[in-house]
């Protein structure tokens, strides 16, 4: 996506709820545009609604080397309310400079996997660097050592020390301290207690949705998110209403990569026994085409931009509801019938919008019970009474108790601020004896 020239705030607010306005007047979701640039992009959210900025907007404060250096991983939940996520990740890089940054710090050659039953130079310098006792062969002991880097560090815990393990050890305990630090700040632009009676976390980090209620976990469920090249946001909006039995308009980037190829392939019956519409251009009054008279190799190529939709129905990608949180980004909550992805690790495959593993139970829990729409086939709106807030955030590391795992940073939003803020680390000695 092409970056969009720098702005205020109040500027981007104006320009989200500008052209809202006009998707909902049209009834019509808004193709996903450029994300505006927060505060501090892979820290900060981009507030939709002034409702739930008012309160909460203060957090994104803008970072530089002096503040960042002075307040990131700073005990700031012994002097202001912050979100109870804030206090875990603060405990957690506490026991992680305890537990695995008192360790020797120096980096390994690389080389040949190292297992049971491997010996040699490279096999002491990782015995040393994990703090057991000197020898160069590697042993049971080695092994469970390495697996327990391993599951903190994200890694799979083999207990070999393979490629990705070394390459975690030669960057550091500094580093992962500072990754801790950026999810600390991230957390910190969360709901601090009692400030919501209701709100929603989807967290692209874990692809999760979290549900809270007088700042209690009150459910959660797997979620499939956004991919590196269709991210999705970090942002804070409300959910105002849902469409039920969704109608589906399709992203330009799949009418190019999915549907024009599949009607070169299969002909113009992949359309109608799949119920899709064919219209001239995203505007709300924009006439219906008779597919048989679309050049659809252009379509394919790009050179001809479309509106195809998909009408209510079981093959629908929207699923039976779609959560509606009104914003210029173009993302919402919604259903979907293949329910299969939701078990697999990877969850990064949508164009950016959020799939719940279970709307039904989101849906009962914001209205009460699931609503049902007059028609199977018509979409229809149902208003939510009090609009919910949903914070998009973004985290690569989680607590446990006083531990942590980190995730992989698959959106390479920690690259960035470790790059900014932290470039000038030392980088760890070369050998033990440097």
């Amino acid at each position: 996506m092409k970056s969009m020239a720098i702005i205020s705030r109040a500027a981007i607010a104006v320009l989200s709820l500008s052209l809202t306005a006009r998707a909902v007047a049209q009834d019509l979701p808004i193709e996903p545009v450029a994300l505006p640039p927060a505060v501090e992009q892979g820290v900060d959210m981009v507030y939709i609604d002034p409702e739930i900025a008012g309160d909460i907007r203060w957090r994104n404060t803008k970072l530089d080397e002096i503040t960042f250096a002075r307040y990131a991983g700073a005990p700031l939940d012994l002097i202001q309310a912050i979100n109870p996520l804030y206090t875990d990740l603060r405990r957690a890089l506490v026991g992680y400079q305890k537990q695995w940054g008192s360790l020797p710090q120096f980096r390994i050659p690389a080389g040949p996997d190292l297992r049971i039953g491997s010996q040699g130079e490279r096999v002491t310098l990782l015995r040393e660097r994990l703090g057991l006792p000197v020898g160069s062969r590697f042993d049971d002991a080695l092994a469970k050592r390495v697996s327990a880097y391993q599951r903190v560090h994200g890694l799979e815990p083999d207990g070999v020390g393979g490629e990705a393990l070394i390459t975690s050890l030669n960057q550091g305990a500094v580093h992962y301290g500072h990754v801790l630090m950026i999810n600390m700040e991230r957390a910190r632009r969360l709901p601090a207690p009692g400030e919501l009676k209701r709100h929603i976390i989807v967290d692209a980090g874990s692809a999760r949705v979290l549900m809270y209620e007088n700042d209690a976990l009150v459910d959660s469920m797997r979620a499939i998110v956004g991919t590196n090249e269709t991210q999705t946001p970090m942002m804070a909006a409300l959910i105002r209403y849902a469409n039920v039995n969704p109608y589906w308009n399709v992203p330009p980037s799949l009418n190019r990569k999915l549907v024009a190829p599949r009607v070169l392939e299969q002909g113009i019956g992949y359309l109608s026994e799949r119920n899709y519409e064919v219209f001239a251009n995203w505007a709300g009054n924009a006439p219906q085409l008779d597919p048989a008279g679309v050049d659809w190799q252009a379509v394919k190529d790009g050179e001809l931009e479309l509106r195809i939709g998909r009408r209510p129905g079981p093959g629908n990608s929207m699923g039976d509801i779609k959560f509606m949180m009104p914003n210029a980004l173009g993302i919402y909550l919604h259903d979907t019938h293949n329910k299969t992805v939701f078990s697999k690790a990877d969850r990064w495959v949508s164009n950016g919008c959020v799939r719940l593993e279970d709307a039904h139970r989101l849906a009962t829990w914001l209205f009460g019970a699931m609503p049902k729409g007059r028609d199977p086939h018509v979409e229809e709106r149902v208003e939510l009474r009090e609009p919910v807030p949903v914070f998009v955030t973004y985290l690569t590391a989680a607590a446990t108790g006083d531990d942590v795992v980190f995730r992989a940073d698959r959106y390479h939003r920690d690259a960035a601020v470790l790059a900014r803020y932290f470039a000038r680390e030392l980088q760890l000695p070369a050998t033990a004896q440097q």
